[in-house]
């Protein structure tokens, strides 16, 4: 077992339902429970792709950990939560802004583009070109 500090959130259905989205008290209307955006990562311990992005959701989660919520959840603990997103592929990454709808992305995304999506999904920052 690893001594580094975990950033990343593990969240089990019921901690869902309260810091994310009560889909059963409202299941026709998205409504985001948390206090700051955050980013959730659909994964399972047997996938290599979900095994890969880990470690750079730990290092976004130190980065941003004053703006968002990086959340964990593992397909294989939480079947009902991945069945009632859809998930048919891991990883699956679920962007939630505060006052928009969810967005989703699968894959093992690279940093680059990680931060570039919480960045504007998240965050509301247009990226700057140089």
């Amino acid at each position: 077992m690893d001594t580094m500090t975990k950033n990343t959130i593990h969240l089990t259905k019921e901690e869902f339902l309260n810091k994310v989205f009560n889909y059963e008290k409202n299941p026709e209307q998205w409504k985001y429970e948390g206090d700051k955006p955050c980013l959730i990562d659909f994964y399972a311990d047997w996938c290599g792709p979900c095994k890969a992005i880990a470690p750079v959701l730990e290092e976004l989660a130190a980065e941003y950990k004053d703006q968002i919520y990086i959340y964990k959840i593992d397909t294989e603990a939480e079947m009902e939560l991945a069945a009632a997103f859809g998930i048919r592929s891991i990883p699956t990454l679920l962007f939630c802004p505060m006052e928009e709808d969810p967005q989703q992305a699968m894959g093992a995304l690279p940093k680059a583009t990680l931060k570039q999506a919480i960045n504007e999904i998240l965050l509301g920052k247009k990226e700057e070109t140089k």
